[in-house]
């Protein structure tokens, strides 16, 4: 009996394994850009300014978001914010809590993202960099 149920466990790992691999590594080899409507075609953000954008830092360009299931947040948030989706969401409890920040506004697709930074000049969001993006959004930032 042992050997049968190790048997069967070695088969879901391996079969765990030919599914999950192949998403880590897109995961790694995706990148991000940081989009906003802004007649400044030229500004460009550091890693540093992007993170402190979306994290509620002050700006003259409002910063939206998707939501967590997505996986282009996941990749910002692992590639340009640093942190887990738990810690900003207990980051951001914290700060609606003391009353100091809100978070962006979230959308659930990336087509509605873009349609709503498309209708508000000054608004910021991010997208997979292999999205076709419209013609007068500035590119503010790129991730590794």
């Amino acid at each position: 009996m042992g050997g049968r149920l190790l048997h069967k466990l070695k088969r879901l790992l391996l079969i765990a394994c030919v599914v999950l691999l192949p998403c880590a590594a897109r995961a790694q080899t995706e990148r991000v850009l940081v989009v906003a409507n802004t007649d400044d075609s030229d500004l460009q953000l550091t890693r540093l300014e992007v993170r402190n954008l979306f994290m509620g830092g002050d700006s003259s360009l409002n910063a939206i978001a998707l939501t967590p299931d997505n996986m282009t947040r996941v990749l910002f948030n692992t590639k340009v914010i640093g942190l887990t989706e738990s810690r900003i969401q207990a980051y951001w409890a914290q700060m609606r809590f003391s009353g100091r920040k809100r978070p962006p506004m979230e959308f659930s697709s990336e087509a509605e993202a873009l349609k709503y930074i498309l209708a508000n000049e000054g608004t910021v969001g991010y997208f997979p960099q292999d999205m076709p993006l419209p013609e007068g959004l500035a590119i503010l930032y790129r991730s590794d």
